[in-house]
């Protein structure tokens, strides 16, 4: 009994070191080859992570898109639009991630912004839910409005990513609606900031962040009054 204990110990920790090797998930998408495993790895806690949140409320905007704010409608939302991961420039040296509808309406890109710049997990779980809602072919994939050049903030400082620290004047990289990449990730992280039971204190800051941070890409003001209403 004691050998066959030793060897069930062994086998045990064989077989977790094969799993951070070759990471397991249950989210129904896979990876390509020149996803690095390292992030591989990341991505696949952080949405193990995304499907455990338990919420205590929910805002309207966010029932309207996801639902309550719960891990597994999180989870059936990006198994529903997002079958695969690769690696791809995106066609601009500062994007971070894209969906190409005409290579595949249901793959997300990551570019060598992502795999290389650090930023929290949540910030990460904003990227891949922004890119997910971009796969929505009966939405016309959700296009970007171009952001008004000059484009300033609330300081009179120029706009820039909060990922890359890319100037965003005149770049399509703004939405006028509640309900496209920008708008839905900020109405997810707003309220994981909010309502999230089981989240540490940390993460709701960074969602605060980052949700704050994107809600200046909404240029449009009939939007922005209904996230403010709904959010603010």
């Amino acid at each position: 009994m004691a050998l066959w204990g030793v060897f069930m110990n062994r086998f045990f920790q064989w077989t977790f070191c094969l799993a951070l090797v070759f990471p397991i998930t249950t989210f129904g998408f896979g990876f390509d080859d020149d996803v690095p495993v390292a992030i591989q790895n990341q991505m696949t806690q952080d949405l193990s992570f995304m499907g455990g949140v338990k919420g205590t409320n929910v805002s309207s905007l966010h029932q309207e898109i996801f639902g309550a704010v719960d891990g597994k409608n999180y989870t059936d939302f990006f198994n529903k639009r997002i079958d695969a991961v690769g690696v791809n420039g995106c066609g601009d040296p500062v994007a971070v991630a894209c969906v190409i509808p005409f290579l595949d309406p249901s793959k997300m890109w990551l570019t060598q912004n992502y795999i290389k710049f650090s930023h929290p997990q949540i910030a990460r779980l904003m990227v891949v839910f922004h890119e997910s809602r971009h796969t929505e072919s009966e939405n016309s994939n959700w296009p970007h409005a171009t952001c008004p050049d000059p484009f300033k903030d609330t300081h009179g400082g120029e706009m820039k990513s909060i990922w890359t620290g890319a100037k965003l004047g005149g770049k399509p990289a703004c939405d006028e609606t509640p309900y496209g990449s920008y708008g839905s990730s900020l109405i997810l992280l707003k309220n994981i900031q909010k309502y999230c039971s089981n989240c540490t204190d940390k993460i709701k800051m960074d969602a605060g962040i980052y949700a704050d941070d994107q809600f200046g890409r909404i240029i449009d003001e009939g939007a922005r009054q209904s996230i403010t209403k709904d959010l603010y």
